[in-house]
């Protein structure tokens, strides 16, 4: 028996659209990292990228659990002495750019280096319900209904 090994030109990649109105951030970004590297597919090859596309609706909807909304920090430097800045989730979810949270809780997922930084280019994570990506004809992919525990209410 032979271990089977996909090749660049046998890589069949799909378009799905996701909408994080309601769902869990961690739980949401797990589904993502493994549809992007492919691994829910029988003909994953770890060395290349054999993932799907994936589009992120209602990013500034997205849920976190507990009080991370309120006391979880994300740290930046401005390259200037003394210019390090925080921002806390809430912050960031209620201020210009809330795809920026699902982006990097997706990134710090996938593996570092350059298979991981082209797998995170076929995420695509939009703040509205709508996304210019109509003609690629994407299929709707259920996150809250995976299972119960994905989905939360207010």
């Amino acid at each position: 028996m032979k271990t089977y090994s996909l090749k660049p030109a046998d890589i069949d990649k799909r378009w799905f659209v996701i909408d994080a109105d309601g769902v869990v951030l961690g739980r949401l970004a797990s589904v993502i990292a493994m549809r992007l590297r492919g691994k829910h597919k029988t003909t994953y090859t770890p060395h290349l990228d054999c993932g799907d596309n994936i589009i992120v609706i209602n990013a500034e909807k997205v849920r976190v659990t507990g009080n991370k909304r309120r006391d979880k920090v994300f740290f930046y430097h401005t390259g200037h002495p003394g210019g390090i800045k925080e921002r806390t989730w809430g912050h960031i979810l209620d201020g210009r750019y809330p795809e920026r949270l699902i982006m990097k809780a997706v990134e710090r997922m996938v593996p570092r280096g350059p298979l991981g930084r082209k797998q995170m280019g076929n995420l695509r994570v939009y703040k509205g319900a709508t996304h210019p990506h109509e003609a690629q004809s994407p299929v709707v992919l259920d996150v809250g209904a995976m299972n119960p525990k994905n989905k939360r209410s207010v």
